[in-house]
Parts: C-alpha cells; sequence; structure tokens
C-alpha cells in the first residue's frame, strides 16, 4: 500500500505541465509533432510521426516524438518500442534514455535510475533527467539521494517548479514535513495553482500532523469519503 500511494504522490509532481524535452530538430513535419504535443494533441503528434517513419523508418526525432506521444495516450509498451529504436540508431540520445527511464518508474524504478545516470553522461546539466533521477531515488527509498538531485536540477534551472515540489515532497518524506509545508504554501496559494499542487501541500501538512487542515484544502476537490480514503493513504507515507 505504501508502494503504490508513494507512486501516486510523485509521479504526477514529475511531469505535469513540463515539456518533456527541448530538442530543436531540424525536420519541419517533426517540428509539427512536437507543436502538438505542446498543445495536447497528441494523437496529431503521432500521425505526424508515422508518417515521418513511413519514408525514414530510422528517423531519430520521428521516433522520440512517437515515443512521447504514445506515453501520453497511455500506450506505453509500444512508447517503450519507439524510445529503444531510437536509442539503437543514436546510443547517445539523452531523450530516449529518459522515455525509456519514465516508463521504467512505476515498475522498475532502479532500472529507471541507470536510465536517467545514463542521460546524464551525455548532458550533466539536463534538468529533466535530474528531476527524474530524484523520483528513482525516492521510489528506493533513498531521499537523501533524491533531494539532491532535485536541487542540481533546481541548480540548472531554478523556475522549475516540478523540481521546488518535488523536493519537498522528498522532504516530507524523510521526516522534514514542516518544512515542506513552508516550501509549497507559496506555490499552492497562487490563484492559478493547480489541483495538483494544493493536493501536494496537503500531503505535507497530513504527515506535519495536520490532518484538519490538509482535510480543508482537499475539500475544495473531493467528497468527504474521497478525503477519509486521501488522509489514509497519506498516513501510508510515515509507515
Amino acid at each position: 500500500m505504501k508502494r503504490i500511494a508513494l507512486i501516486c504522490l510523485l509521479l504526477p509532481a514529475a511531469c505535469s505541465g513540463q515539456t518533456t524535452f527541448s530538442m530543436g530538430h531540424d525536420q519541419a513535419g517533426d517540428n509539427v509533432a512536437r507543436a502538438a504535443i505542446s498543445a495536447g494533441s497528441p494523437d496529431i503528434a503521432l500521425k505526424v510521426s508515422n508518417a515521418i517513419l513511413a519514408g525514414a523508418p530510422d528517423n531519430v526525432p520521428a521516433l522520440l516524438s512517437k515515443g512521447d506521444a504514445l506515453s501520453i495516450l497511455g500506450r506505453y509498451d509500444e512508447a517503450e518500442v519507439s524510445y529503444a529504436r531510437a536509442l539503437k540508431d543514436d546510443g547517445k540520445s539523452v531523450e530516449a534514455q529518459i522515455g525509456l527511464g519514465r516508463l521504467s518508474l512505476r515498475s522498475n524504478p532502479q532500472q529507471a535510475q541507470v536510465l536517467f545516470l545514463g542521460a546524464l553522461q551525455h548532458d550533466p546539466s539536463n534538468r529533466v533527467a535530474l528531476n527524474d533521477l530524484g523520483i528513482a531515488y525516492d521510489l528506493q527509498g533513498d531521499h537523501v539521494k533524491a533531494q539532491e538531485s532535485y536541487r542540481r536540477a533546481l541548480g540548472s534551472d531554478p523556475a522549475m517548479h516540478a523540481a521546488e515540489v518535488n523536493l519537498a515532497l522528498s522532504m516530507a518524506l524523510n521526516g522534514r514535513a514542516p518544512e515542506a509545508v513552508q516550501m509549497l504554501k507559496p506555490l499552492a496559494s497562487d490563484p492559478g495553482a493547480p489541483r495538483r499542487l494544493r493536493q501536494d501541500l496537503a500531503v505535507a501538512l497530513a504527515m506535519s500532523g495536520d490532518k484538519e487542515g490538509a482535510a480543508k484544502i482537499l475539500s475544495a476537490d473531493m467528497t468527504p469519503e474521497q478525503i477519509q480514503r486521501t488522509l489514509f493513504a497519506y498516513g501510508e507515507l510515515d509507515q
């Protein structure tokens, strides 16, 4: 149960609102696919990528775009095939390693760790790889290394809110929930803060002992029964 709760807690905070890669491809068609992914239209990106690959099966940028689109659509096995083909054609592809690593996070965080470290060998300051590496460490219970990785991501990009949120959650998991609350409050109090961020603050409040405060935040989006189940799941994280 704790494992499931931890996965649900960390993974959405890792990727929400983040563009997976910044690749700068020259090919016009793949630029269209990238734009479609950024616009929240992975189905269009998939069609464009498939059209490119029909004429050029080894086109690495198109394989990566296809992998990203399939991942967003929840077609993870197909995404893995696409990323693996890209990595086979370009053994130094940071994007392919990150894509495969993200697919491994839920089932095999140790393997994900290896993939993210491989990506960082080629691009040591890659903020996405650093942030995702932190998640892999957290899922294995190594919160100290996780926090170091999140801080490196923030050093690379101080405005990376995903890494900031993950750092706070990792601190809460590591017995520093009051500090996590102080980090998350300014972010969650923003009028445009997403629901997920409010829930992250609720996690930190619950883990700091303020279940009443956590329930108050959750009440904006959940029924009383849902709040009870959620607080129970949060309680599992303390054990």
